[in-house]
């Protein structure tokens, strides 16, 4: 199994040596001779677990670098090295959250690795936890969404068709988090379960809603944000939801994923009535105040999340798992399946079969076919 790494940091090259030599059995060690040289290792390589800092260094003292930390790598668990004189500036950056324990110098190497030991431990749970909301959270979400597309298959297409613009958006403005903005984009579109369907329609059609209509459907975001609110590590999903239909002017504050939600969702919505890309950025910028320039850029510049993709017209039975329709999915008899930009799931394709078996569909589709699938 591969170790965990641990950095050490210090302005004198022989302490760093000493820490190397007695802890190199039990760790895998690596030394950065001051701040600077840390925060450029930090910046190149893999996560470091832990970052073990002393505090008295030049230029740069080691609550400011384990802040520098902080920020560069916030999974990393931080240790702060300190002489007595110094306790109460140690026990500030405790408290302030930036350092998860300080040691006294000089520190005997038993109190050192039972330090170590604990800090390794957290760096492990910090991870599971974070895994469990990347891997089980988000799968389960999935699950949930795939159920409410049958309920309501525009709207949850055109949550599956925002999900991959806002992740198109959120990794070409290296946002260093995307799970939050995933999970948004994934169920920004859950309120609309309890709007009526003809102020759906209008939505996604373009058509102008009364001033009745228009109260009612811009209460989805905190429907959907008051359901999310009940579960939990949730928070922020809900709080990102809450202000996606926001206005730049109006909300200058508010997280960075609900200004991507606000442009995808809206960039959606004209180009869902057959306004080519163009135009609609240029619409979107007339807009001011309403949008994060940054991310117009983006939308503006890129391929709107359509990387790795062809497109191709497929006979229905040769739908995969991760192709997006290009098109809706109607029956004969005019019954909405599946809404365009849905990502085609195990699920979908049983309902989709089960359906051909008793209404006729057309035998053809036009879908967007990840590369892998590319002879």
């Amino acid at each position: 199994m591969k170790k965990s790494r641990i950095l050490f940091v210090d302005d004198e090259q022989n302490i760093l040596d000493t820490y190397r030599a007695l802890l190199r059995k039990r760790f895998k060690v690596e030394t950065a001779l001051g701040p600077e040289e840390g925060l450029k290792m930090l910046k190149t390589s893999e996560p470091y677990a832990i970052v073990v800092s002393d505090l008295k260094m030049p230029k740069m003292d080691g609550i400011t670098f384990l802040s520098k930390v902080k920020q560069l790598s916030p999974d990393t668990v931080r240790v702060m090295l300190t002489g007595h004189a110094d306790l109460e500036a140690a026990i500030s950056a405790v408290n302030e959250g930036s350092v998860f324990r300080f040691l006294t110098k000089p520190s005997a190497i038993e109190e050192m690795i039972r330090t170590l030991e604990a800090a390794m431990k957290q760096y492990s749970l910090i991870i599971a936890e974070r895994e469990l909301l990347r891997g089980t959270l988000r799968g389960s979400v999935k699950v949930l969404t795939d159920i409410l597309g049958l309920v309501n298959p525009e709207a949850f297409g055109r949550s599956e068709r925002v999900r991959r613009l806002a992740g198109y958006i959120g990794q070409n403005l290296n946002l260093k988090q995307t799970l939050y903005l995933d999970l948004a984009a994934m169920l920004g579109q859950l309120g609309c379960v309890t709007l009526p369907d003809t102020i759906l329609q209008k939505v996604f059609t373009g058509e102008e809603l009364t001033a009745e209509e228009r109260q009612i459907y811009d209460l989805h975001p905190a429907v959907t944000a008051g359901i999310l609110s009940q579960i939990p590590r949730m928070e922020t999903v809900s709080e990102i939801i809450q202000h996606q239909n926001d206005r730049l002017v109006d909300n200058p504050t508010m997280p960075v994923e609900s200004k991507v939600l606000k442009a995808c969702l809206d960039y959606d919505t004209l180009t869902q009535q057959t306004m080519n890309k163009m135009d609609t950025i240029a619409i979107m910028r007339g807009r001011e105040g309403v949008y994060d320039s940054k991310v117009l850029d983006v939308l503006e510049k890129g391929t709107a999340g359509e990387d790795g993709y062809v497109r191709r017209e497929i006979e229905l039975e040769s739908l995969k798992p991760g192709m997006i329709l290009d098109e809706g999915l109607w029956s004969e008899d005019e019954v909405h399946l599946v809404a365009e930009g849905t990502e085609i799931t195990k699920t979908a394709i049983t309902r989709i079969n089960n359906f051909n078996r008793s209404k006729k569909l057309s035998p053809r589709i036009r879908v967007l076919v990840p590369l892998k699938y590319v002879d």
